[in-house]
């Protein structure tokens, strides 16, 4: 007999923020964006096998004077079994990153993700399955 499980997803949308790195020197050289992004590219969804930038996780990135970052980024679903782990993993990227300081990454909910959110080349290596 198979026993059915009464999940409420909205206990899984509770606020994450993962962080990493430590403040830069000052006057030290920040890095480019090109260098957050590829640092982002590192990072994949396990199941799906693309990286979370061409996946169209990463909503927001931002970059201040001091070379600190802030993201926001979903994940697939609220159930997402590595929800908790790609934040983690993507602060950990940018953080080691040349011309990076402190790092917050944060889990939002809106808008869902979606399909249509990724990358042409996340959609061509979709097109292959």
């Amino acid at each position: 007999m198979e026993e059915i499980l009464d999940i409420n997803p909205e206990e899984y949308k509770k606020d994450y923020v993962a962080k990493a790195g430590t403040p830069l020197a000052q006057g030290g050289q920040i890095a480019s964006r090109e260098d957050l992004i590829a640092a982002l590219k590192t990072v994949s969804d396990p199941e799906i096998l693309v990286n979370i930038w061409d996946m169209g996780l990463v909503y927001k990135l931002e970059q201040k004077e001091d070379g600190d970052v802030y993201v926001e980024m979903t994940v697939t679903s609220p159930m997402c079994p590595v929800a908790g782990e790609l934040p983690k993993q993507a602060a950990e990227a940018l953080a080691a990153t040349k011309g990076v300081g402190k790092v917050e990454v944060k889990i939002v909910w809106e808008p869902a993700w979606s399909l249509d959110m990724l990358s042409d080349e996340a959609k061509e290596m979709f097109e292959l399955f």
